[in-house]
């Protein structure tokens, strides 16, 4: 056992001897399979239930079981959401990797430990708890399955006391995480409180502890993957093909089950069809089939069904039809880090497909956008007549966020241009690649409309404005020409970047997707610590509008932050700006598969500032 006094000297270092109250991060260390899910979404619940802000990340394997996984949870009073760098309290339940994790630790740190594996010997410079939990759990079941699951729930147990934790809170987590399973949640119960009855035995002496707050009245926690499925729900879906692949299985799982319950007509059929597709190249075509036919369909994929997608995604472009690819995008390339993010698959996507395709994407920056933009998705879809990707990441899509209720949508769908049989009668017929109105998009009919001149070709091969087969020159350039304008048009129809700061700042920051948590943080980090003040543009969007460049301009030098080694949201940019505003571009990349911290990008950014 490690020393109190040089524990208590290392704490007072780095405190200042002071209590370090809602502002840490506990980082859980398992096996993969073990059963600690749970447990863990216990503990963060129970957390955002004492009106604490907090967030949580599952960082697991690519196995079924018996590989290490860690889960972490971040408790902030000051609201900041993305992952923190350094864990404050551990939770060491793994021999595999338990030296590993008490050696990465800061001085002044808490190890509750699983009690043979004896860990308190490596170090004495941080706080150990050791704890017999297969003793714990003996008198709660005889079964030795169950045992080893509710092991988990007694770490939580051990926490809330050591943590200040009210027990009272951990149960009601409980019972939402367990719901009607009454046996599971008694069993659970009684695991929690049988660690929270042993801490009474342990000297609590590190300085971490949680006080009640009301940061969390009115916020609720949801995953990306679900939000998107809500907001395809109210986008009107009605078409979804799909082949499971993670991390985005679990968005098309959720969307079943809100069809399931919310799209059953009054003769109890189903309204809806979800086909499980052989391959992703199997999907994407079954959703341009759809599209084509006037539903609302989507697939949802990771990179490699991406990359399967190319050739019909190039078809949607020019022979534009409407689809929506959602992208939960993990580290590449090939098979690459299956469980871990990235934001890997910008520069790919923007030119899915061979010759000269562009397609748009969206970059939700928060469980709140990925329900609204998965409704904006499937209008511009239509609006646009063409695929539009939705560039979610694994951080964003699997993990539990803490959010604000998700809108009701009160705004009419956006079908396009869409000619009805009134409208054929009044006009004698119509072109459907004529870009009678100077935007780039020509009107189409739905199949089944009742008038003669509804009819015309989709063409993948080269055709004129009237859908007639061509080789011309002079007609296949102005085609391409008439889509690149339609898509340089599509700049301020999609959603506008974010601005946070004066605008007056000489140097900026330009991050997208998920990457804004850990830079909004970083921000606020290099103000007090280095006094530099920053602007902070979020990109959501691609192709860009106009207040990207605009912003750029009005900066000296602008640091682009992302998840990926080469840059690639640069890259787009350095292909759409003028030159002399190209050079004002400083790259941030990180790929390590870990969702991004604001220290990283705080120390990035002070070594190429001189600060």
């Amino acid at each position: 056992m490690s020393a109190p006094g040089s524990g208590a000297a290392a704490a007072s270092m780095r405190t200042g001897g002071a209590p370090v109250v809602n502002d840490f991060s506990i980082q859980v260390a398992t096996a993969n399979g073990s059963g600690s899910q749970s447990s863990n979404t216990v503990l963060l619940r129970a957390i955002f239930q004492m009106g604490v802000p907090v967030s949580g990340k599952n960082l697991f394997p690519s196995n079924i079981a018996g590989l290490p996984t860690w889960y972490t949870i971040r408790a902030s009073r000051d609201g900041w959401i993305a992952r923190k760098r350094e864990t404050d309290v551990l939770v060491a339940m793994n021999g595999e990797t338990g030296r590993e994790d008490v050696l990465a630790l800061g001085p002044g740190a808490a190890v509750v430990y699983d009690a043979p594996l004896a860990l308190d010997a490596l170090r004495d410079d941080v706080f150990f708890y050791p704890v017999p939990f297969d003793k714990l759990v003996e008198p709660v079941t005889s079964e030795p399955k169950l045992r080893k699951l509710l092991r988990n729930m007694a770490y939580v147990g051990v926490l809330a006391r050591l943590l200040r934790i009210d027990l009272a809170e951990v149960e009601h987590a409980i019972g939402k995480q367990f719901g009607k399973k009454q046996k599971a949640r008694d069993l659970n119960v009684a695991a929690a409180r049988a660690g929270y009855e042993h801490a009474v035995t342990l000297e609590k002496r590190d300085p971490y502890e949680l006080r009640r707050m009301e940061a969390t009245g009115g916020k609720i926690i949801v995953d990306g993957n679900t939000a998107c499925a809500i907001g395809a729900l109210f986008a009107g879906v009605t078409v979804v093909t799909w082949y499971p692949i993670t991390p985005s299985s679990s968005l098309v799982e959720a969307l079943i089950g809100l069809l399931r319950k919310y799209r059953v007509g009054p003769d109890g059929k189903a309204t809806y069809a979800v086909v499980q597709a052989e391959d992703e190249l199997s999907a994407i075509g079954m959703v341009m089939g759809a599209g084509w036919a006037g539903a609302r369909a989507m697939t949802a994929t990771a990179g490699p069904g991406v990359s399967l997608m190319g050739e019909f995604a190039g078809f949607g472009y020019y022979g534009e039809v409407p689809a929506v690819v959602f992208d939960v995008q993990r580290v590449g390339p090939s098979t690459g880090l299956p469980t871990r993010t990235s934001q890997g698959d910008v520069l790919s996507t923007a030119f899915l497909s061979h010759g000269d395709t562009q397609h748009v994407l969206l970059f939700p920056g928060s469980v709140e956008e990925c329900f609204s933009m998965a409704i904006d998705a499937f209008d511009v879809a239509e609006r646009l007549q063409t695929p539009v990707f939705v560039m979610t990441d694994l951080d964003l899509g699997m993990n539990n966020w803490m959010a604000d209720p998700l809108p009701y949508p009160e705004r009419p769908l956006d079908r396009g241009k869409v000619l009805s049989k009134e409208d054929l009668e009044r006009l004698g017929g119509f072109a459907r690649y004529a870009d009678v109105d100077g935007d780039g998009i020509g009107w189409r009919t739905l199949p089944g409309t009742p008038h003669p001149k509804a009819a015309y070709f989709t063409r993948g091969t080269g055709h004129d404005e009237t859908s007639a087969y061509s080789e011309r020159p002079e007609v296949f350039e102005r085609n391409l020409a008439r889509l690149a304008r339609k898509l340089d048009g599509a700049r301020t129809l999609l959603p506008e970047p974010e601005l946070r700061g004066s605008g007056a700042a000489p140097v900026g920051v330009l991050c997208y997707g998920s990457s804004r948590f850990a830079v909004e943080e970083s921000c606020d980090q290099l103000r007090r610590e280095a006094g530099l003040e920053l602007d902070l543009l979020r990109v959501r969007a691609y192709p860009f509008h106009p207040d990207v460049a605009r912003f750029i301009a009005s900066h000296d030098r602008i640091y682009v932050v992302e998840q990926n080694r080469d840059s690639q949201l640069a890259a787009l940019l350095k292909l759409d700006l003028a030159p002399e505003l190209v050079v004002r571009l400083r790259p941030i990349p990180r790929i390590d598969g870990l969702p991004l911290d604001a220290r990283s990008v705080t120390d990035a950014i002070r070594a190429k500032e001189g600060r």
